[in-house]
């Protein structure tokens, strides 16, 4: 998978499966409506129309199926056709692990997705999730040839028509996006320290022609960044705090993602076991998928000011390590008490998003992080923990959640009885809750809020990804699709634009999902 190619294009051509393998996968009543004469180009002379046709009334997904259709090098797949109300119509997480496990082998191989419109972006997305670019295989390494995967959407329903190149444009740049991320989160702290993180926001910035605004090491001390620098210090490789900044002419407001980048978190002096600290290098998927998500989103076109604020830090172990017991003056200039030093990323995000309205005077700013392992108990492993201090922006989150396929669901937002649990008799506040039974996700969230301030007048939104930015081993690139489907509304992309729950549209737009959703719902 790590040496493959991925190409969306309006038709893939004809090309008998010896020669190209084929994978077609859809939901079982999408691939009943498509003719044979769609199809048979990538089947014929080994697979005749009644073959196609017996293997269709074969299929009876539960929720999946799969039927071969000549020896192993063509293949037809079924997601589900109703799902529950908190899973995405376009039944993502069952299009990417179909694609892994039903994609024949081969150099050159075709994929053809049956869907609706309203599915493309997220199938999309789905699918780049298959291909993993990071591999430190000796046989990858030695492998010098690419793979080239073609993906070809057939449109079924009401509006059928073929996609256009600026739309299949935007799928390119989402998959990148999303492979870029998953690569980040994959590569191992020894090859993705804080130095190299800060390569992968330049070599994006020379992109997109944005040179990045970097405060490194002891300019964070200097300049008050007390909990970048006071999580960061102790590590080989100085913290930092990046910005990536999209200031277009007619600008109407300033948008912030604010992600979290630690690189490696052994816990710090609050250790990690050696059975919890493996994988700990997943711990900067918020920071990678603002930085994928940006990438993808930017070569879009946005209207709107943007800016990309990475908080990047080691939290190693050390002389210099923070020491539970420690006080730190943090950007907001509120003092923080150090009771556990593994709950680190609270501190980094707190001056990120204080920095975003000080610095950058954001005017809705979202802060994405590998935060906590309770959020994959409150939540799951497939859906993202998302808290707000907006009633529409948490409902905006769930249904941006359903169309991209980065799942969501809420978090109880209550200051009033959950923030009194960072009391402290030292300073204005300590760094984890006293009582850990007590809305744990929910008040690590509220810590990075205070600092704002929970008066403060901009929209604030926490998106909590620690457990779906990975599969098993895996990274999946989690986040990117959220953001691009999220913040749609100020694209200049028309797939984007009906992703999106918010804008001008918002009311015709939920309504169309909202029919959609019942009409192929369980419950």
């Amino acid at each position: 998978m790590a040496n493959v190619v991925l190409e969306f294009k309006v038709s893939a051509g004809d090309s008998e499966p010896q020669s190209r393998p084929v994978l077609i996968i859809g939901q079982h009543t999408n691939l009943q409506q498509v003719s044979w004469s769609q199809i048979k180009g990538k089947l014929q002379p080994v697979v005749s129309k009644e073959i196609w046709q017996a293997a269709l009334s074969a299929l009876n997904p539960n929720p999946t199926d799969s039927c071969p259709l000549y020896l192993n090098y063509a293949t037809v797949a079924a997601i589900p056709s109703r799902v529950s109300r908190h899973n995405s119509p376009s039944s993502a997480h069952f299009v990417s692990r179909l694609v892994r496990s039903c994609l024949p082998g081969g150099n050159n191989r075709c994929i053809v997705m049956v869907c609706e419109r309203s599915d493309v972006f997220a199938s999309c997305c789905a699918m780049a999730r298959a291909f993993p670019i990071f591999s430190r295989r000796s046989a990858s390494s030695r492998r010098t040839e690419k793979k080239h995967v073609t993906v070809e959407f057939v449109i079924v329903g009401q509006d059928a028509n073929p996609l256009e190149a600026a739309e299949l444009e935007c799928l390119s740049n989402a998959a990148d996006g999303v492979r870029l991320s998953a690569r980040i989160v994959d590569t191992p702290c020894n090859e993705m320290n804080t130095d190299h993180f800060l390569d992968e926001i330049r070599a994006v910035g020379n992109e997109l022609g944005i040179t990045p605004v970097i405060i490194r090491g002891e300019e964070l001390k200097q300049k008050g960044f007390g909990g970048i620098y006071g999580v960061g210090k102790a590590a080989e490789h100085p913290p930092a705090l990046a910005v990536l900044s999209h200031t277009p002419q007619g600008a109407t407001q300033t948008i912030a993602w604010v992600g979290k980048g630690i690189v490696y978190d052994t816990g710090g002096l609050s250790i990690k076991g050696k059975t919890t600290m493996p994988g700990m290098k997943r711990d900067c998927g918020g920071a990678a998928a603002v930085l994928g998500a940006f990438k993808a989103t930017i070569k879009q076109g946005f209207k709107d000011n943007l800016h990309a604020v990475f908080c990047l830090a080691e939290n190693s172990v050390g002389p210099a390590a923070t020491r539970p017991d420690d006080i730190h003056i943090l950007y907001s200039g509120k003092s923080v008490e150090i009771n556990n030093t593994d709950a680190e990323g609270r501190l980094v995000l707190a001056d990120g998003v204080v920095y975003a309205s000080k610095d950058l005077a954001a005017d809705i700013i979202l802060d994405m992080a590998t935060l906590t392992g309770a959020q994959g108990i409150s939540t799951g492993k497939h859906h993202a923990a998302v808290m707000t201090n907006s009633e529409q922006w948490e409902a905006a989150v769930v249904r941006a959640g359903r169309s991209s396929g980065d799942l969501a669901h809420p978090l109880v937002y209550c200051p009033e009885l959950h923030f009194s649990e960072f009391t402290s008799a030292m300073a204005d506040m300590k760094n984890s809750v006293a009582d850990r039974e007590n809305a744990q996700s929910s008040c690590a969230g509220l810590f990075i809020a205070s600092h704002l301030g929970f008066d403060w007048p901009g929209v604030w939104v926490h998106v909590d990804i620690a457990a779906p930015v990975h599969a098993g081993e895996r990274a999946t690139g989690f986040g990117v699709a959220l953001l691009m489907a999220l913040f749609g509304q100020a694209s200049d992309d028309s797939m984007l634009n009906q992703v999106s729950p918010l804008g001008a549209t918002t009311n015709a737009s939920e309504d169309h999902m909202e029919r959609d959703c019942k009409r192929r719902r369980l419950v």
